[in-house]
């Protein structure tokens, strides 16, 4: 785990590990889905790897993004300090309620507007459906498959438009938001196949790797950026099952690929 501070972007993705990643973009800092802790186990989950940077390596963050926070896999313990920290979080309406006030909560296709740094007005983030587990999977009084789940698109005059799918297996939802989003320029899929017996007779809870290669072309993304695919022992599927699927599918270019804590361009 490096010391040093990560250096500022002006239009760039790092992955962290797990689903956390740091996204550069219109002169802000955000961080998706923080998880921080150093492995060991979070109930009936197994943390295997800690972060590529550490929080107090990060600087200034602008806005933290928490597609959900009943999970540790998504939200582990110094995550959950570090996003009630934050100036700012957007995140669903039932997670906003569990992080304090500093918490803004939206509803699938409701947005909130940030000012960017750079000058080019506002970084708007649409939040927009997920699933986390499989089509007919039993619903929950809210409507939602294993919990809430917000995935997010963040755009801006002069900037592309980024995708982050949070814990979604539904190529459905990802077929409506291309529809009601055009352009989308680069996708941040959280990908790995997570399974837990006990849920779903141990179907998919994410996407697996085929699925994200076909939400890729359903995108039509000019970049493909994996994450939520290692440093959890219910991850089912790695970074060699996407590169095989994205390679069969014939859009191995699509995907961009670093070691965690390095940088991928989101401009095509």
């Amino acid at each position: 785990m490096t010391s040093t501070e990560l250096a500022r972007q002006e239009c760039a993705v790092t992955v962290l590990g797990g689903p956390t990643a740091v996204i550069d973009i219109g002169g802000l800092r955000l961080v998706s889905d923080p998880t921080f802790d150093e492995p060991g186990p979070h109930g009936y989950l197994t943390k295997t790897a800690g972060p590529a940077v550490a929080e107090s390596s990060l600087g200034p963050v602008d806005v933290v993004l928490v597609s959900h926070d009943q999970h540790p896999d998504n939200l582990d313990d110094r995550g959950r300090a570090f996003a009630q920290a934050a100036a700012v979080v957007v995140t669903g309406p039932l997670s906003a309620a569990r992080l304090g006030a500093a918490a803004v909560g939206l509803s699938p296709w409701t947005s909130h507007r940030v000012p960017r740094r750079d000058g080019g007005g506002d970084l708007t983030v649409l939040a927009v459906p997920a699933v986390h587990g499989p089509e007919d999977g039993e619903r929950d009084a809210d409507g939602n498959v294993n919990c809430e789940v917000t995935g997010f698109v963040l755009s801006g005059s002069g900037l592309p438009t980024v995708y982050i799918s949070g814990d979604n297996a539904s190529i459905r939802t990802v077929s409506e938001v291309s529809r009601r989003v055009p352009g989308i320029g680069a996708a941040l899929l959280h990908a790995g196949a997570a399974r837990v017996p006990a849920k779903f007779d141990g179907r998919p809870l994410s996407m697996d790797s085929r699925r994200a290669a076909a939400a890729a072309a359903v995108l039509d993304a000019d970049i493909v950026v994996p994450a939520h695919y290692d440093g959890w022992t219910h991850f089912s599927e790695g970074l060699a099952d996407l590169e095989l699927a994205f390679y069969e599918a014939g859009m191995s270019s699509l995907l961009r690929i670093a070691p965690h804590g390095s940088w991928v361009s989101l401009r095509a």
